[in-house]
């Protein structure tokens, strides 16, 4: 059992919402990029992602959808976002699938979106199992195979691609074209799934990216971006709750003389969940080190 320890991202969580959000949505994707045997219409539903088997480890997804009801038309998509490269990774993708493939008694395939492309060479990279013809060669989603929208048509007609289009196209010379053609098309659908969409891009940007998606959300007039600037004000108030809980944490570990490296600081700060800073800030007070924090 491979034990795979995550620190989830605001852009991490955004990015793997956008491709669970509306299944149909990510079917129209998955087809357009991928020659992936779904039907192209009838059942889908969210799965487990834990594919864990009854022991102390943990082997969980980000993502896995199941297309399909009956034996010979169900496909399960384990979905992953990956912003880094992570060799552990290349040895728990087999389990995802193996598991997956056993627990739902159909065929299973990995998908994995990368929004920089130097992490998306290296996930595209055949994974060898030591077993003779056997090699996997994950499904990558990445900004040299999404297309460049700029037509709110054309986005309208695929959402679910228009949407990821954003995220790997986010320092594309056009970024703003593509932008306003997908806020635009946004504006076809129904509300509340706009909004969330519209949401989860502004989590999965960042930098002069998610200034621009802001910038575009504030000028234009779509009925869906009334909830969108509710929903901002709202995260807003948490959010600011949430950093100064992480700015004391930071400073209580500093006066106890443990050395808080960077990538714990950023985890630390990128953490809005105020009940999870509330079990560090205790355990911070009692332990011993910094590691403990995490157990």
């Amino acid at each position: 059992m491979i034990t795979v320890r995550r620190s989830v991202t605001p852009q991490h969580e955004g990015i793997n919402k956008i491709l669970t959000l509306d299944l149909a949505h990510t079917r129209q994707l998955l087809l357009a990029l991928f020659d992936l045997p779904i039907a192209k219409s009838g059942a889908a539903r969210l799965a487990s992602p834990d594919f864990s088997e009854a022991d102390p480890g943990v082997c969980r997804a980000d993502g896995a959808i199941l297309y399909g009801e009956r034996k010979g038309d169900k496909l399960g998509v384990i979905v992953e976002t990956q912003r880094a490269e992570d060799e552990t990774k290349r040895y728990a993708w087999l389990e995802y699938i193996a598991n997956m493939r056993a627990r739902e008694k159909c065929p299973a395939c990995l998908v994995v979106i990368c929004p920089k492309g130097r992490v998306a060479k290296w996930a595209s990279g055949d994974i060898s199992t030591g077993h003779p013809g056997l090699v996997l060669k994950p499904l990558v989603i990445h900004e040299g195979n999404t297309p460049v929208i700029t037509d709110a048509r054309q986005a309208a007609e695929n959402i679910g691609l228009a949407v990821v289009s954003v995220v790997t196209q986010s320092e594309h010379p056009r970024f703003n074209e593509i932008t306003a053609a997908v806020q635009a098309a946004l504006d076809t659908i129904d509300r509340e799934t706009a909004y969330r969409y519209a949401r989860y891009i502004t989590l999965s940007l960042e930098g002069d990216a998610q200034e621009e998606w802001g910038r575009g959300m504030d000028t234009k007039t779509y009925p869906y971006q009334g909830a969108y600037a509710e929903s901002l004000v709202a995260e807003g108030e948490v959010k600011g709750k949430a950093k100064g809980k992480a700015e004391l944490l930071l400073k209580l570990l500093d006066s106890r003389g443990h050395a808080v490296l960077d990538d714990v600081r950023e985890r630390v700060m990128d953490c809005r969940d105020e009940p999870t800073l509330d079990n560090w800030f205790e355990r911070a007070l009692k332990g011993d080190s910094v590691e403990e924090l995490f157990l």
